[in-house]
Parts: C-alpha cells; structure tokens; sequence
C-alpha cells in the first residue's frame, strides 16, 4: 500500500486519466475529488460491495434457472 500525505488543493494522479483532488479537510475527514473517465467506476467501498453481491445474487439465480431449464429440457 502506498500512503502519502497531501494538503488541501493537492492532487495525486493514477496512470494518465485518473486525478484524486484533496477537496477539503476538518477533523478526522478528509474530502477527496475523483476525475476519471466515465467508463472507470468509481464508488465507495461499501457501494462497491453491495454492487458486487447484487450481482453475485443475480448470476446464481440465473445459473439455478438454466439448471432448472436443462431438467425440463430432458
């Protein structure tokens, strides 16, 4: 894990397209800005992972209906 420290106003960049601003700080929060293109998510950790077991959920549905289908199929 790479840790750096910034100040307010100052950026860290990831690869070529990727810009993460330090909008503000107060107290234990810091606000942070995100520029990247539009086909790179970017979302909290939590989002993230509710992202991801929505989709996990629905690729299990999915697979248990196609297992049902091949049944019916026989």
């Amino acid at each position: 894990m790479l840790v750096l420290s910034r100040r307010v106003d100052e950026k860290i960049m990831i690869g070529d397209n990727i810009t993460i601003t330090i909008v503000d700080i107060r107290g234990g929060k810091v606000r942070l800005g995100f520029d990247a293109p539009r086909e790179i998510p970017v979302h909290r950790e939590e989002v993230f992972k509710a992202i991801k077991e929505a989709e996990e959920k629905q690729q299990r549905q999915q697979s248990c209906l196609i297992g049902r289908q091949s049944i019916f199929a026989n």
